[in-house]
Order: structure tokens, then sequence, then C-alpha cells
């Protein structure tokens, strides 16, 4: 193990003669000391430095190197994200027919119902129209029979039956004329 010292001097405004002296010791392991300085063999003599046109060749050419893969690596990450986006868009879509499907299948139901009921509610109105019309025909038809029956005639009759014949008494209205007929019908007997 050994020590090692360093002395360092600085110069501080306000000192009384302008200089300040600090003392660092430090213990340094002497194995530490010993790989530092056998690495420091081992390494190889510093290689000469190619001429200056030469590293700058190299370093465009490096340069153009790096920038066509990072180009590359670009334009394959817009064209996975090309993709995906086309994928989204594609699924966006189908959303959206689904979507304008559903509300045209609701709206040709609502319209179907619609006019459905609307056709109902004319059938009942025309329904309804038509029995007050037959009505209407049926007592007309009634009133029309009962006068033209009054005008044309109606039977008035009666009858009486005797042992061997009928004596029959029909009176007959036609409007202001009357018409009476009497008659004797005999049965046949047979003996």
């Amino acid at each position: 193990m050994g020590i090692r010292c360093c002395v360092r001097n600085r110069c501080r405004q306000g000192e009384k003669d302008g200089h300040f002296c600090q003392i660092v010791i430090e213990d340094v392991d002497e194995t530490t000391l010993f790989k530092h300085r056998e690495l420091e063999k081992k390494r190889p003599p510093p290689k000469p430095k190619p001429p200056v046109d030469k590293v700058l060749a190299a370093k465009k050419i490096q340069a153009w190197w790096r920038g066509t893969l990072v180009r590359r690596t670009l334009l394959h990450a817009a064209l996975r994200a090309l993709i995906i986006q086309c994928w989204w868009r594609q699924v966006l879509a189908k959303l959206l027919a689904k979507k304008r499907r559903a509300a045209l299948e609701l709206c040709a139901r609502q319209q179907w119902a619609a006019v459905r009921l609307q056709s109902w509610v004319r059938m009942w109105r025309v329904r309804r129209r038509y029995c007050r019309l037959l009505n209407a025909v049926r007592i007309i038809q009634v009133y029309w029979r009962w006068r033209s029956c009054h005008t044309r005639g109606f039977f008035h009759g009666s009858y009486e039956l005797a042992t061997s014949q009928l004596n029959l008494e029909l009176d007959i209205f036609l409007g202001s004329q009357i018409c009476r007929i009497t008659d004797c019908i005999p049965f046949p007997i047979k003996n």
C-alpha cells in the first residue's frame, strides 16, 4: 500500500501573501498501480494517421451509409404505419357502412309501419262510410218497398170452412180501387 501526495498551489484573493497551499494525501493500492502499468505496456503502438483526404472520404461514405440505413428504416416504419392506417380505415368504413345500413333499415321499417297504419286508417274510414251508405240504402229500400206496396196494392182476406165447402172472401186494394172476390170452393167427397 502506498501513499500518494499531491501539492496544489492556488491563489486566493484576500490572503496575505496571495498563495494558498493545499496538500492532498491519497491511499493508492499498489496492485491497482501495477495493473495500470501492465495495461499501458500491452497497448499496441498508435497507428499512423491516414491522410486528411482519406479521412474526409471515409467520413462521407460513412455518413452516406448511415443516412441510407436511417432512410431505409424510416421507409419501413412509414410503410408499416401506412398498412396499419389502411387497415384501420377499412375497419372504420365497415363500421360506418353497418351503421348506415342499420339506420336505413330502421327508417324503412318505420316508413313501412307508417304506411301500413295509414292504410288501416283509410280502410277503417272507407268501411265506416260504406256501412253508413249501406244502412242508408237499406232504410231507403224499406221505405220504398212499403210505399210501393201501398200504392200497388195489398191483399186482405178471410175464409170460412164448412163441412163440404170453403167460403173465401178476398179484398184486393189497388191504390184507390178495391176489388172484392167471394168464392165457394166445394170439397170433393168420395162415397
